[in-house]
C-alpha cells in the first residue's frame, strides 16, 4: 500500500510538474509572439515613413489573398497593396506614422493588434502640411519566417454628435 501511495505522490508530482512547463512554455511562446508583431508593427510604420515596399514586403504576406481597407478604398492582393505604399510615396514629399496605445492577442497561429495612430505629413505638390488620427486593426498569421499581416483596416475616429 505504502508503494502505491509513494508511486501516486510521484505520479502527481511528475503531472505538475509537466503542467507548470507546458504553461510557462505556453506564456513564453505568447510573448515571443506579441514581441514579434511588435517588430512588425515596428517595420510597417517605417515602411509607410520612407514608401518602402521592399520593406513593406518584409511585414505584408506578398500573396492574393492579403487585404487592406483605408478611408480611401479596399485594396485587394499584395499588388494593390503596393500601390498604397506607391500612392505615399508619390503624394508626400514627408510623411511619419506614429502608433500608441498597441494591444496584441495571439490565437494560436492567428493574431490581431489593435492601436491608434497620427499622421504627419507634407503634401507633395504644394507642400502643405497634413495631420490625421485613426485607429487600426492588423491582422497577422505566423509564417515559417515569423509574422505576416494579411489584412488591415483603419478608419478616422468618428466625431461625437
Amino acid at each position: 500500500m505504502a508503494v502505491n501511495t509513494r508511486a501516486l505522490s510521484l505520479c502527481a508530482a511528475i503531472v505538475l510538474t509537466l503542467s507548470c512547463g507546458s504553461s510557462r512554455d505556453k506564456a513564453d511562446d505568447a510573448k515571443a509572439a506579441k514581441d514579434g508583431i511588435r517588430q512588425q508593427i515596428t517595420k510597417y510604420t517605417a515602411a509607410l515613413d520612407a514608401a518602402d515596399i521592399g520593406l513593406a514586403e518584409q511585414v505584408w504576406r506578398p500573396s492574393a489573398d492579403v487585404s487592406l481597407i483605408h478611408p480611401a478604398g479596399h485594396a485587394h492582393g499584395w499588388e494593390e497593396v503596393k500601390g498604397f505604399y506607391k500612392f505615399f510615396g508619390s503624394s508626400f514629399s514627408e510623411r511619419k506614422l506614429t502608433v500608441r496605445d498597441v494591444s496584441i492577442h495571439v490565437n494560436g497561429e492567428t493574431a490581431w493588434a489593435e492601436f491608434y495612430w497620427h499622421f504627419v505629413a507634407k503634401l507633395s505638390k504644394d507642400g502643405s502640411a497634413v495631420e490625421t488620427d485613426g485607429r487600426e486593426t492588423d491582422i497577422f498569421e505566423k509564417a515559417a519566417n515569423g509574422w505576416q499581416l494579411v489584412h488591415a483596416h483603419y478608419s478616422s475616429p468618428v466625431a461625437a454628435p
